[in-house]
C-alpha cells in the first residue's frame, strides 16, 4: 500500500511536468551571473597557471605596556580621496603600538586626520583617536585577568604593492620546512624575484589581469597575499585595528563604505571585542579589540585547570594548563568587517582575513605527544593534524588555508559588485585566495586544508577529483572550525562529496596524496548550480562536470545566459615526491566505532527539559523595497534590523533552545554570534553524520537536500555579557535586513545596555527598547495559541488539543496508535486500513480525510516516538 502511495505521487508529478512541457516552449534557462553584469574578461588568463598564494601572517608580537615617545602618528591622509601611501603605511606597520591601549576607549585624543577631516567634512566639536564606544558600556571586560600578553595591528587600506613589511614576522621566517630555501613555498609567487619575501605582490586576482584600484578593494595592510593570525589560547591578543579609507564616503569605486568593524568568527569573546554592527569607527581612528583567547566553559568547568587536555603551549613546545572545557577547543576561524547595511560591499571588497587557533590538542606539530601512540595516556593529548614540525607549534607546510569565493570585475578588470539586487550577489569567476583558478603543489603525503566559503550569497559543493575525473577519498575532521568527536569519510552513505558549504561555513579536511605519483593532478571541483543570488538551484552530477565539459569553452568562454561559469574545476593540486616521513595522524583511525578526536560536550537531559525556547523565523514578512529581509522572533512581526531593538537577552552561566526556521523560498546560512551550538535536530530529524559529531556556529535552513526549513540547537551563554547579533551570512540579506541584536545578561538584571551612535565626533549612546518576549522566549513554539507548558503537541500547532486515546499527545503528533512509545508498521497497518476514510483519531493534519498529507506528518514519525507534548 505504501509502495503504491508512492507511485501515485510519482504518476502526478509525471503527469504534471507533461502537461507543463506540452504548454510551454522549451527555454533555456536565464542564468544570472555575474549579478546584473556582463561576463568577466579574462585578459588572456587561463585556469591552473599562477601559483596559489600561501596567507601572509600578521606575525603578533609579545606585549609589554609602555609609552613610545619616539613613535610617529598615524600617517595623514593627503586628501579626501585617498589614504596613506605605501611606504608612509609601511612605516607606521613596523613602529611598536602608541598610545598604548586603555581599559576604557581613548577620548582624551583627537582623530589623528582630525585637521583634514575639517576641511573635507565639516568642522568638528570633538574627535576622538579611538572609534570604541567610550565609558563603562564598552569597557573592556576582564582585561586585567585576561591581560594581553601578544598584539598585532593592521590598516585597512586601498590596494598597494606589498612593501614586505611583514616578512620578519612569519613564523618559519623562509628559513623552516617548506618555507625554506628548499621547500615547495619559499618562493611566494611561482615567479622570479619572490623567493623568501613578499616584497613587490601587486594586488592582482591573475598576473595577467590589471593591478586593482586603491578604491576597488580593500583589505588589511591593503595588500596581498591576504592575512592569517596565528593565536594560541591562554595567549590573550590586543588587536589594534586603524582606518585608513578616504574620508570622503564616495571615493568608493562605485560600492563599500568607509566605516567599518571587525567580527572574530565566531570568538568566545566579550561583547565589546565581537564587532557589532552598530559599533563602528571612521577614517583616522583605531579600535583596539581583546580577545582573552580562553576556552568556553572557563567559569564553569575544570576551573582549577587540572584537566591535561585544557592547555596550551610555548614556543620551546612546553605545554601549560589553563581553564575551561577542552571539548570547546576550536581551530579555525575567520574574521571580517561587519558594518551595518555594508557588510556585504566591505567583505567582498577584501575586508577578510583568516585565524587558526592553536592548543595542545591542535598544535599545529604532528611529531610531539601524538594521541594515536598512546591514547590513554593524557599526556598525549596532541592529535597531530598534518602540519609539519619544524616549529614546536603552529607548522603550515602541510597545513593550508584555502578562502573560496566569487568574484566578479568589469571590463577594465577592477572588482565589481551589484548594490542593486537585494536577492544576493553571484560573481562568475573562482577565486582561491583572491586568486584566479591557481595551482598549488602538494608533497606525496597527507594535508590539511581549512577550506572557508568566504563569498556574499555563493554556495558550494566540492568534490576532490585525481586527473581522470575519479573521486579521491579524503575525511573532514572540523565543521565550522570545530574539530570533530569522529572524522567523517567522503565518499559515504549519506553524500559522496563534501556537504552543501554555506557561506561563512568552515570545512577542514584531510587528504592523502601519498597514493599518487610525482606529475599527477587533482582538482578541487563545485557542483553546486546558482542561477541566482537567493539560493543554489542543483548540485550538477560529477560526471556532467567533468566528461560532459560543463560550462566549459575557450578562455573568454561567455555563457551567463547557459550556465554557471562557477561550476567545475577551480583549484588544481600538483603531487610532488616526498622524501620525509609522515607522522600525521590517519583521520581513519578516528572515524566512528573507533578513536575519538574532541568529543562533544554534553547536555544534561535536565538542562534541555529545562532550557528555555526561543523561535527565529527567517523569510520575507513584513519587508519593504529597500528592506525585504525579516526576521520573526518567538512567533512575532517580521523585523528587519534595528541596533537599538533587543529580540532576546539569554542570562549568563544558561542553556537555551533555539529554533530556526525559513518561511522562504530563498536559502539562509543563519549565524549565532559567540557560542557553539549542537544540533538537535534538522528538519526534525536527527542530524547528517557530518553535524552529528560536530559544534556549529553556521546553521543553513533552505531547500537544499541536505539542509531542510529547520534546526533545533542547544546552546550555552558563559563568562562574558553584552550585545551580540544573529544573522542570514547571505550578507546581501543580512544587510537587507536579516538580523537582529540579541543580549548575554546577568541574571536578574534589570537596565539594558544602551546602543551606540557612532559620529564623526564621538560616539554618544541612546536607550534601547525591548521585544515583549526577549526574556521570556517564545512561550507558544507552534503559534496556535496555546501555551508550549499546556499544548499537547508543541511542533505542530493543533488548536483544538484533539488527543483521541488520551496519553497526553495530541493526535497532530501522534501516529503511536498502540500507545507502546514508537511509531512502527503496527501503526503503518492502522493508517493504511483508514486511508480515504474521514476517521477523526487518524487524521494527523486535521483535513477532515486521511490521505497524502497525514501520510506525510506519518513519515516524520516513523519510527520515533511521538510528541513532544507539554513540558
Amino acid at each position: 500500500m505504501v509502495a503504491r502511495m508512492y507511485c501515485y505521487v510519482s504518476l502526478a508529478v509525471f503527469l504534471i511536468a507533461a502537461s507543463t512541457s506540452v504548454a510551454q516552449t522549451p527555454k533555456l534557462p536565464k542564468f544570472d551571473i555575474p549579478t546584473g553584469a556582463p561576463s568577466s574578461p579574462l585578459f588572456g588568463a587561463t585556469p591552473f597557471t599562477q601559483q596559489m598564494y600561501r596567507f601572509e601572517e600578521f606575525g603578533a608580537q609579545p606585549y609589554q605596556p609602555s609609552v613610545c615617545p619616539t613613535c610617529s602618528p598615524m600617517p595623514a591622509a593627503p586628501d579626501c580621496q585617498s589614504g596613506p601611501s605605501g611606504g608612509a603605511l609601511d612605516a607606521y606597520l613596523d613602529e611598536p603600538m602608541s598610545p598604548p591601549p586603555t581599559v576604557m576607549a581613548n577620548e582624551d585624543l583627537p582623530n589623528a586626520w582630525h585637521t583634514r577631516i575639517e576641511q573635507c567634512v565639516r568642522p568638528l566639536a570633538t574627535s576622538t583617536i579611538e572609534g570604541r564606544p567610550g565609558g563603562e558600556n564598552f569597557a573592556h571586560q576582564r582585561y586585567d585577568e585576561f591581560f594581553p600578553s601578544m598584539y598585532f595591528k593592521t590598516i585597512t587600506a586601498g590596494a598597494r604593492i606589498n612593501g614586505g613589511v611583514r616578512d620578519e614576522y612569519q613564523r618559519h621566517g623562509y628559513a623552516k620546512g617548506e618555507f625554506g630555501p628548499d621547500g615547495l613555498y619559499y618562493n611566494t609567487t611561482g615567479r622570479a624575484g619572490f623567493d623568501g619575501s613578499t616584497t613587490g605582490i601587486p594586488v592582482r586576482f591573475h598576473p595577467l589581469m590589471p593591478e586593482q584600484d586603491p578604491l576597488a578593494l580593500w583589505t588589511f595592510d591593503g595588500t596581498f597575499p591576504p592575512k592569517i593570525l596565528m593565536a594560541r589560547y591562554g595567549h590573550p591578543i590586543l588587536f589594534r585595528h586603524y582606518n585608513g579609507l578616504p574620508i570622503d564616503p564616495a571615493a568608493n569605486y562605485g560600492f563599500g563604505l568607509h566605516t567599518t568593524t571587525t567580527h572574530e568568527h565566531n570568538g568566545h569573546n566579550p561583547a565589546e571585542s565581537d564587532g557589532y554592527t552598530q559599533a563602528f569607527f571612521f577614517p583616522g581612528q583605531y579600535f583596539d579589540y581583546h580577545w582573552p583567547m580562553i576556552l568556553a566553559g572557563h567559569d564553569h568547568i575544570n576551573t582549577d585547570a587540572s584537566d591535561p587536555r585544557a592547555a596550551t603551549i610555548d614556543d620551546n613546545g612546553n605545554v601549560r594548563r589553563i581553564r575551561g572545557d577542552w571539548r570547546e577547543t576550536m581551530s579555525t576561524h575567520w574574521f571580517h568587517d561587519h558594518m551595518l547595511d555594508y557588510t556585504a560591499q566591505n567583505v567582498y571588497k577584501g575586508q577578510t582575513a583568516m585565524m587558526n587557533y592553536y592548543s595542545a590538542i591542535d598544535r599545529g606539530n604532528e611529531a610531539i605527544d601524538c594521541h594515536y601512540a598512546d591514547p590513554e595516556n593524557p599526556n598525549n593529548m596532541n592529535l597531530c593534524l598534518p602540519s609539519g614540525s619544524a616549529s614546536a607549534w603552529g607548522n603550515r607546510d602541510y597545513d593550508v588555508n584555502l578562502m573560496v569565493t566569487d568574484k566578479a570585475w568589469d571590463q577594465d578588470g577592477q572588482l565589481f559588485f551589484n548594490i542593486f539586487n537585494l536577492d544576493g550577489f553571484l560573481g562568475d569567476r573562482m577565486t582561491v585566495n583572491y586568486q584566479f583558478k591557481p595551482y598549488l603543489k602538494v608533497r606525496a603525503r597527507r594535508y590539511r586544508f581549512r577550506i572557508l566559503n568566504g563569498s556574499v550569497s555563493r554556495y558550494f559543493k566540492i568534490a576532490l577529483i585525481d586527473q581522470n575525473g575519479n573521486r579521491v577519498p579524503h575525511h573532514m575532521i572540523a565543521n565550522d572550525g570545530n574539530v570533530m568527536e569522529h572524522a567523517v569519510p567522503f565518499p559515504n552513505a549519506e553524500s559522496a562529496d563534501l556537504p552543501t558549504q554555506g557561506i561563512a561555513e568552515r570545512y577542514d579536511i584531510i587528504v592523502d596524496f601519498s597514493q599518487f605519483q610525482p606529475g599527477d593532478k587533482l582538482y578541487m571541483v563545485n557542483l553546486l548550480e546558482h542561477r541566482d543570488g537567493r539560493r543554489p538551484k542543483e548540485a550538477i552530477p560529477l560526471p556532467d562536470v567533468v566528461f560532459n565539459q560543463y560550462c566549459e569553452g575557450p578562455p573568454d568562454f561567455a555563457a551567463a545566459d547557459a550556465c554557471d561559469t562557477a561550476v567545475g574545476r577551480f583549484l588544481e593540486f600538483r603531487v610532488v615526491g616526498y622524501a620525509g616521513v609522515d607522522t600525521s595522524m590517519n583521520p581513519a583511525d578516528y572515524v566512528e566505532g573507533k578513536k575519538k578526536m574532541i568529543p562533544l560536550p554534553s547536555f544534561t537531559a535536565e538542562e534541555l527539559a529545562n532550557a528555555k525556547h526561543r523561535s527565529f523565523t527567517f523569510g520575507r514578512s513584513s519587508g519593504t523595497d529597500t528592506a525585504p529581509w525579516t526576521i520573526k522572533t518567538d512567533g512575532g512581526q517580521g523585523l528587519g534590523m534595528d541596533p537599538a531593538r533587543l529580540s532576546a537577552a539569554p542570562d549568563e552561566g544558561t542553556a537555551e533552545i533555539w529554533r530556526i526556521k525559513n518561511a522562504s523560498g530563498a536559502a539562509h546560512p543563519v549565524h549565532i554570534h559567540f557560542e557553539e551550538g549542537q544540533i538537535l535536530k534538522r528538519n526534525g530529524l536527527p542530524p547528517p553524520i557530518w553535524e552529528k559529531w560536530a559544534r556549529k556556529d553556521i546553521y543553513r535552513i533552505g531547500p537544499m537536500p541536505d539542509s531542510g526549513n529547520s534546526v533545533e540547537v542547544a546552546i550555552r551563554f558563559r563568562e562574558f555579557l553584552g550585545t551580540y547579533m544573529e544573522h542570514c551570512h547571505n550578507t546581501q540579506h543580512e544587510d537587507h535586513a536579516m538580523m537582529l541584536r540579541w543580549d548575554i545578561e546577568n541574571p536578574g538584571q534589570l537596565k539594558v545596555m544602551p546602543t551606540p551612535m557612532p559620529s564623526w565626533e564621538g560616539v554618544s549612546y541612546i536607550d534601547t527598547f525591548t521585544l515583549p518576549t526577549y526574556k521570556t522566549g517564545d512561550l507558544d513554539e507552534d503559534d496556535d495559541g496555546v501555551n508550549d507548558d499546556l499544548d499537547n503537541c508543541r511542533e505542530h500547532a493543533n488548536t483544538d488539543q484533539l488527543d483521541s486515546d488520551g496519553d497526553g499527545y495530541g493526535n497532530r503528533c501522534d501516529p503511536d496508535y498502540d500507545n507502546n512509545g514508537i511509531v512502527n508498521f503496527a501503526d503503518l497497518n492502522r493508517f493504511v486500513r483508514a486511508w480515504g476514510s474521514v476517521n477523526p483519531d487518524v487524521d494527523l493534519n486535521d483535513d477532515g480525510i486521511i490521505n497524502f498529507g497525514d501520510f506525510v506528518v506519518f513519515a516524520h514519525y516513523f519510527y520515533r516516538p511521538p510528541g513532544p507534548g507539554a513540558k
